[in-house]
């Protein structure tokens, strides 16, 4: 049956809310397990971003090998964080912003929206400078230009968003597979020493600076809009709502954010093995601007290949990071303002908010300060981090609304002592930037405003640890494993005046209108609907005059000839072009008050690339829609 409310507010992302269906009887072995990957992976490209490339880069070409091990307990960290996202959302059929609002009081709801989307337009800021500097690179226009070219991006998530959940995966991992076939190839082109890179696995600090790349190494790792999004992305996933059900479905997820999160440390290994091996091993130890390490590419390696290969992964990385900020932004914004405007507008708001400072900078100081803003977007993120993870734990752990799915408390104290770590590291760091300015400044007033919001920014922090402590009340979203059972009341069989069928010229079409009839009853109207899919028809629509789309209108009213003969009434209707679309359109035009629908199985990586009708057609329609298993 097709679900109501389609832009129910209480559904995180209601649009594509349990619109792939774990629970289908059509999905056999692999192909139901495959059902549940691709969340993580959208999540994961914001690990490989091109804002923790410097760190990356710098850590490499100054220390060799020697901090592999930051990146790959970075790596952990990020795992177990972002499984207890997935799991708040699995369990309580809530994304953190939604958690969030029913848990804290307005007066601090509020600070953290503008926070979170501060976060967001951060993070944008990242991925804008990234895909600019990789655009310039690769073609030598100006910065400026580039940056500019990246307002297109909108129109791209638009046509992703129309194409639906599993497309738009789809192309997130496209762009992945790009990233790690790029430095796949950029390591066996400097053929670095296996010897030499298992020992940078060993835990080693060799001096302060050391330290302080590894901060800023482990401080870029979780960005807070990442735990929106996976508590959020994960209910995209329909599962059944019992003890078996749920826990299939937490195990599953933490096998695809595990893929998915060693992939993003590959990468990022990659770019530290890449800069030690190019530049380390050649004596480049200052190297930490991705401009210099795409030039120094070149001069080093001897080929055109390598810089190239460079700079395509930096703008994959810049596309794929944008596309998730922006659903995270949608989920920020619904979740604690229930307030929802269309997406392209949500999204063209969002690339505008992080385009003005770079075009600002760029005016005023030319391009030589593109790094520093790419550093500090990672400082303000680094702020917002504690206000997303603190609240995460307390959820998780809340045994009220988790029931037995809260967490134990062995994972609750690894949460907790990581949190304290990430906030501790990333307050130092921003902290030293601050000492910094103290001494190099005489502004007496910004340094008053910097005070004041460390005050603020202290005291949210508390507030937000403890009020959950002292406010333990209990929520009407706890898990329901088993739903109560009352008195049935008195029943009203539904009649059906006005039954569409989508209908598809084969075999199966028999089997579909046999279902048909069986909903119908005295006086029932039948709308057989067929959409034609001729090379003409996608062209000219409704003007086509085709061979096939002229045997297609015979076929379809010798069907409803043969209806009519039984003593229904019925009508052919055709479509053209998108076929989830036009059905949807002459469904409603037809007035039907109910849809029957052929299920196809599509075997896993079709449906994963293709996606499917059914669902698009289902949450469009506010209606019953029997699927029927052709």
């Amino acid at each position: 049956m097709a679900r109501n409310g389609k832009h129910d507010m209480n559904r995180s992302l209601s649009e594509v809310h349990e619109s792939i269906d774990t629970t289908s009887t059509h999905r056999k072995g692999f192909r139901k397990i495959l059902a549940f990957f691709g969340p993580a992976y959208l999540v994961s490209v914001g690990y490989m971003d091109p804002g923790n490339w410097a760190t990356d880069l710098q850590g490499g070409s100054k220390y060799g090998y020697t901090l592999i091990w930051v990146l790959l307990m970075s790596n952990l960290m990020a795992l177990l964080l972002q499984s207890l996202s997935a799991r708040l959302g699995i369990v309580r059929g809530r994304d953190l912003a939604q958690a969030n609002r029913e848990t804290y009081p307005k007066f601090l709801n509020f600070p953290l929206y503008i926070l979170a989307e501060i976060a967001i337009a951060a993070t944008d800021l990242a991925e804008v400078l990234g895909m600019a500097i990789g655009i310039q690179l690769l073609t030598g226009i100006p910065l400026l230009y580039a940056v500019l070219i990246t307002v297109l991006d909108t129109f791209l998530l638009l046509v992703l968003q129309r194409l639906g959940m599993r497309k738009m995966e789809a192309f997130i991992i496209a762009l992945v597979v790009v990233i790690g076939l790029s430095f796949l190839t950029e390591i066996i082109l400097v053929k670095p020493q296996l010897g030499e890179v298992i020992t940078g696995f060993v835990p080693h600090i060799p001096d302060n600076q050391a330290l302080y790349i590894a901060i800023g190494i482990i401080g870029a790792t979780v960005m807070p809009h990442n735990l929106y999004l996976h508590s959020a992305l994960v209910q995209t996933r329909k599962i059944k709502r019992d003890r078996d059900g749920i826990k299939r479905a937490l195990r599953l997820n933490f096998i695809d954010s595990t893929i998915a999160l060693n992939l993003a440390f590959f990468v990022n290994a990659a770019i530290l093995v890449l800069a030690a091996a190019a530049f380390y091993k050649t004596g480049r130890t200052d190297v930490a601007e991705i401009k210099t390490a795409y030039r120094l590419l070149d001069n080093l390696l001897g080929s055109k290949l390598a810089p190239t290969l460079f700079a395509i992964a930096l703008i994959a990385a810049g596309q794929s990071s944008t596309v998730t900020g922006t659903l995270a932004g949608q989920i920020v914004m619904e979740g604690y303002l229930r307030l929802r405007i269309n997406p392209w507008i949500r999204r063209l708001m969002t690339r505008v908010v992080a385009i003005i400072p770079a075009v600002i900078v760029i005016l005023i100081n030319g391009e030589n300060n593109i790094d520093n803003l790419l550093v500090l977007s990672q400082v303000i993120l680094s702020l917002q981090l504690g206000f997303a993870i603190i609240p995460l734990i307390h959820f998780v752990s809340d045994k009220k609304t988790m029931g037995e799915f809260a967490i134990k408390p062995l994972v609750k104290i690894a949460a907790w002592a990581i949190t304290i770590v990430l906030v501790y590291l990333n307050i130092r760091m921003v902290s030293e930037q601050a000492v910094s300015y103290f001494q190099d400044s005489g502004n007496l007033f910004w340094k008053i405003v910097i005070i004041i919001s460390a005050l603020i920014f202290v005291a949210m922090l508390a507030f937000a640890f403890f009020y959950p402590l002292l406010h333990k009340r209990r929520q009407d979203v706890g898990v329901q494993v088993h739903p109560e059972v009352g008195e049935l009341q008195q029943l009203t069989v539904p009649r059906y005046k006005r039954i569409a069928v989508a209908l598809e010229f084969s075999k199966k079409d028999d089997i579909l209108l046999s279902h048909a009839l069986g909903q119908a009853s005295k006086g029932t109207m039948f709308i057989l609907v067929h959409i034609v899919e001729s090379a003409s028809a996608r062209i000219l629509g409704s003007e086509s005059d085709d061979l096939e789309t002229r045997k297609d209108q015979e076929h379809i009213d010798f069907y409803a000839q043969r209806i009519k003969e039984m003593g229904y009434e019925a009508i052919g209707v055709l479509g053209f072009t998108n076929r989830s679309k036009e059905i949807v359109k002459l469904v409603r035009e037809n007035k039907a008050d109910m849809l029957v629908i052929g299920g196809h199985g599509h075997s896993g990586i079709k449906d994963w690339l293709y996606g499917e009708t059914i669902d698009a057609v289902r949450h469009e329609l506010k209606m019953p829609v029997l699927v029927v298993n052709v």
